[in-house]
């Protein structure tokens, strides 16, 4: 069996609009299941929280998935991270896609994996320009910030939901992951 034509990221925009996830993993096209309701709601949550925080103080926009953003064009790697944040310095990047890395990006971490690994798109973020990654954890009930430093991601210790979200990108941003999800 022939392996799967590679696709380019033009051809990726060409495909048909669906709610799915989908990403385009280095020319590979991967789609995943829609996320489960809890899930939604999680991101529904932070959306709100963040919205708020960012629009008051006019420090950007928050997009919530799906939304492709394109970390490498030539290389077709687009991603659709479940919430983003860009600040406004960098709103140039915010077109009919998102051209570029997000300054800040949410992962729900559901029982069932979405696309790829988690290791393997925290290496994309961190390798593309994201400044922080947020990874809400559902099953253990923790939250993890992911500091990024010259291109590597550096994992920390994951809390509880009762600790205020400590955020080098957002730092006035410190509700807890419980009143975020309460709310």
């Amino acid at each position: 069996m022939a392996p799967a034509p590679m696709m380019t990221v033009d051809q990726y925009f060409r495909t048909p609009e669906t709610v799915r996830p989908a990403e385009l993993a280095y020319g590979e096209l991967r789609v995943a299941e829609a996320p489960s309701v809890r899930h939604q709601q999680a991101v529904g949550a932070f959306h709100l929280a963040l919205s708020r925080h960012v629009r008051s103080r006019r420090l950007g926009c928050v997009l919530l998935s799906p939304v492709d953003v394109v970390l490498d064009h030539e290389r077709a790697l687009v991603v659709q991270p479940d919430l983003l944040f860009v600040a406004q310095a960098r709103d140039h990047i915010l077109k009919q896609r998102v051209l570029g890395a997000p300054d800040l990006v949410l992962e729900v971490l559901s029982p069932n994996p979405r696309i790829g690994k988690l290791e393997e798109r925290l290496n994309w973020f961190a390798l593309y320009g994201v400044r922080e990654i947020w990874l809400l954890h559902q099953v253990s009930e923790r939250f993890e910030v992911v500091r990024v430093e010259q291109g590597h991601a550096i994992r920390s210790v994951p809390s509880d939901y009762d600790r205020p979200v400590c955020s080098l990108v957002l730092p006035e941003f410190t509700r807890t992951v419980n009143e975020i999800l309460e709310e």
